[in-house]
């Protein structure tokens, strides 16, 4: 099997099995070992530094601020129970205060890289969770306020006649790196919002109806008018910013002539293998994250060359 990509492949235990198991949940909350992982405002808890680490503190710590209608159960990790808990309600003045010295709230981007593979794991889960939990307050048939339940897995709708449920959404999106016929160059684009001099693989969301695949040739089509045939997965990689699942593949384009979508791309260009080997990484020509999927696909081709 692949190595697997950033923010997956953690040694996490979802144990989904404990989810309505209350009692449970109660009683590690007053255990020693278990550790909550605070989430404010979409931006996760870190000890920054030279190797930076996820700040898990002991529920103790933060007895205070413990409330269950803000948490979920994220897992096990070596039998050690790992919460996460939002606390987004609170104003930046306070959360300063109340975290001195326990770390500050970075967005994962930034770092991801350099934390260990479990600890991005669990940081991308539970920044999702929070995502969603924000964003689903209220019933989507209905319009009533919705309560978290099954450790923070659920949310259900509160009014009687409804009692709808509703469970945390994932968008599948694809993201592909197209190369010529002959394989010696792929396709890259720069999207407007993008940093100086940052070309990427390009990227869209699947749509209703449509398969992954399908989803690959379209987004091209669309946005460099570039057709594309044999298309092929690579690996997959979750990417929580806000709610994607980030799908990768691999296609041939059948014509080179580039046709750009403005309103997607600033520009497209075809690099060669060295080209991009040799990139300068400025703002002139700059390579995605290296903790990206993008990154990964352009990694593995120039290796695959």
């Amino acid at each position: 099997m692949r190595s697997p990509n950033f923010f997956a492949g953690g040694a996490v235990n979802r144990r989904a099995d404990l989810r309505r198991n209350a009692d449970w949940m109660s009683d590690c909350l007053c255990q020693t070992q278990t550790r909550i992982l605070p989430v404010w405002r979409s931006r996760s808890l870190l000890i920054m530094g030279d190797h930076p680490a996820a700040a898990m503190l002991a529920a103790q710590e933060v007895e205070a601020l413990l409330d269950q209608t803000r948490m979920a159960f994220l897992g096990l990790v070596e039998e050690r129970a790992h919460f996460s808990l939002d606390l987004s309600h609170l104003e930046e003045e306070d959360v300063l205060a109340i975290f001195a010295g326990h770390g500050e709230f970075i967005d994962l981007r930034n770092t991801g890289g350099a934390l260990d593979p479990t600890e991005g794991n669990l940081l991308a889960y539970a920044r999702g969770l929070a995502y969603w939990h924000e964003r689903h307050r209220f019933c989507g048939v209905c319009g009533h306020p919705t309560e978290a339940r099954d450790a923070g897995h659920v949310r259900q709708c509160t009014n009687s006649d409804c009692k709808n449920q509703h469970f945390p959404r994932t968008d599948p999106a694809v993201i592909m790196l197209i190369s010529d016929e002959a394989d010696e160059r792929c396709l890259l684009g720069q999207a407007p919002r993008f940093i100086p001099g940052m070309y990427s693989t390009l990227a869209g969301f699947v749509e209703p109806g449509e398969s992954l695949e399908e989803a690959v040739a379209r987004e091209i089509w669309e946005e460099s008018g570039v057709p594309v045939t044999n298309v092929r997965y690579h690996s997959s990689q979750p990417w929580p910013f806000p709610a994607s699942i980030m799908l990768g593949f691999y296609g041939t384009a059948t014509a080179t002539e580039i046709t750009i979508d403005r309103d997607e791309l600033a520009d497209a260009v075809w690099k060669t293998r060295d080209e991009l080997r040799n990139s300068p990484e400025d703002d002139s020509f700059r390579l995605p994250r290296g903790i990206s999927i993008a990154r990964r696909l352009i990694d593995d081709w120039i290796a695959a060359g």
